[in-house]
């Protein structure tokens, strides 16, 4: 989704105690920046944070950080945070810029996020070669691991019916179980569900939104590594970008 541009979204950012511009910075000591200890959980292509805002507000020993490549987004999604929260400090999220492809940049075993949200992601539908860029797809999972927690979860919601099938196939090919599955959420009775900008307009116009739960299974070390080097490059190339991204240089 491509949103105008906010001449106003920099200032309100950069005055934003709970945004982060350079969020790889913080890789590897993300619990840290929270008021209270408690549980990690991560959104990715967080949008406006029309559902984070209230999912965050709702449960406040959980700590969140919600990231996005836009920061016009992340400018909104900071005025609905604020307006959730009603005046009360806003604790327990943290909002992020950074290009989502590359997340082992910023993030690492020691943050150890227990669940990933991913929510309306492009399906990347319009040519084969661009597969690669969806937030589902192999090429990301398996860096996710090298982040989760051993038994962390994927929360995964969409409309786009292809992308739904093939991120099956993607989660199964990663290590990762389907745990539960359902081709329209808001008649499942699944609870709770909040609900973002992108499902509110799509369940009015009657399309079925698809979700499911994804729990990160073991894998050998020889698996890993033939998926990663299959997706990622060898090992040089890997060790390249996590020591660009310790510099402050974020591979594009």
């Amino acid at each position: 989704m491509h949103m105008r541009k906010k001449k106003w979204a920099q200032s309100e950012l950069d005055a934003c105690p709970f945004y982060y511009e350079n969020a790889y910075e913080l890789r590897g000591r993300w619990r840290g920046e929270f008021t209270r200890e408690g549980p990690l959980h991560v959104e990715l292509g967080c949008g406006k944070c029309v559902s984070t805002a209230r999912m965050a507000r709702e449960n406040p020993d959980v700590n969140y950080l919600a990231l996005d490549l836009s920061r016009d987004m992340l400018a909104v999604g900071r005025r609905g945070i604020l307006d959730v929260y009603g005046g009360e400090p806003v604790e327990n999220l943290k909002l992020g810029h950074h290009n989502l492809l590359y997340i082992q940049q910023m993030l690492s075993r020691e943050d150890a996020v227990e669940r990933l949200y991913i929510s309306f992601c492009n399906p990347w539908d319009q040519k084969d070669r661009h597969e690669r860029r969806r937030l589902t797809h192999t090429r990301q999972l398996i860096q996710y691991r090298t982040f989760l927690t051993p038994e962390a979860e994927i929360y995964f919601k969409t409309d786009a019916d292809g992308l739904f099938e093939d991120s099956r196939e993607y989660l199964d090919e990663a290590g990762f179980d389907v745990e539960y599955i359902t081709w329209d959420l808001h008649g499942s009775g699944f609870t709770p569900n909040y609900i973002t900008e992108h499902e509110a307009r799509f369940a009015a116009q009657g399309i079925p939104i698809k979700f499911l739960i994804a729990r990160m299974r073991p894998i050998s070390p020889e698996r890993e590594r033939e998926l990663r080097a299959a997706w990622l490059g060898d090992e040089a190339t890997q060790r390249e970008v996590l020591r660009l991204s310790g510099e402050g240089g974020v591979v594009r």
